[in-house]
């Protein structure tokens, strides 16, 4: 489980999170909503250990401490990131970056069982494993970024805008992959602009607003909350 509380992160004087205090089981997955500016992504980046928060911040996976951790440490103890941007490397090819997301020592006796359930996630990156990243279209980069990501065997994976600039086809592709990385048992923290869609396939949710958590509960009881949809959720749940 991933247990998270009194975060808090600022850039110079600017405070972007406010004691943000959140739990991720194995096999589940929380929604982070807000919007732009909120928060989202600097609570990602600092349970991924890219950027330092502030003394007092309790991060802790299966128990273990990891807020004091250098990122490689942090994929170590199991828990992966996909950034906003997927941060794939467009030169390679789809199993060289495949077999990058292996590279972790917990990761890399089980790396052809890996390998195997990504492309049953995601098939259509097996008949392209020797095309260079670049040249796939970005519905198929960010599935390149997941699957990286799960090469490296988290208990724990967090991804961030995952959907955007995907077709309403791939979209529907990417969150039925993100249903069946749950239904295995692995936990996700997912920030994501697609409300509507995120909080369908969700076990809970968060809200943040200018870097305060101001609400939180079921995905369900969030979805069909009245002054929720008009606050935060507006058209995506129309």
């Amino acid at each position: 489980m991933l247990e998270i509380a009194g975060l808090s992160v600022r850039y110079g004087r600017h405070r972007a999170l406010e004691g943000a205090a959140l739990q991720v089981a194995r096999g589940e997955i929380l929604v982070v909503l807000g919007s732009n500016g909120a928060g989202k992504s600097t609570l990602l980046k600092a349970v991924a250990g890219l950027v330092p928060p502030d003394a007092g911040a309790s991060i802790r996976l299966a128990g273990q401490d990891i807020g004091a951790l250098d990122p490689h440490r942090i994929v170590e103890a199991g828990l992966a990131l996909v950034p906003e941007g997927r941060g794939i490397f467009g030169e390679l090819t789809v199993r060289e970056n495949l077999r990058l997301g292996a590279y972790p020592r917990r990761a890399r006796a089980g790396e052809a069982a890996r390998l195997a359930q990504v492309l049953s996630l995601f098939p259509r990156l097996t008949e392209r494993l020797a095309q260079a990243v670049r040249s796939m279209s970005g519905g198929e980069q960010q599935m390149v970024a997941i699957g990286r990501a799960l090469m490296s065997a988290p208990d724990i994976l967090l991804l961030d805008e995952p959907s955007l600039g995907l077709s309403p086809l791939l979209c529907g592709e990417l969150f039925r992959a993100l249903t069946r990385i749950r239904e295995a048992g692995t936990g996700i923290l997912l920030v994501e602009q697609n409300a509507r869609r995120s909080l369908a396939i969700a076990d809970r949710g968060i809200l943040l607003e200018n870097g305060r958590i101001a609400g939180e509960g079921e995905a369900a009881a969030l979805a069909a909350d009245p002054a929720i949809r008009r606050a935060y959720l507006g058209a995506a749940m129309s």
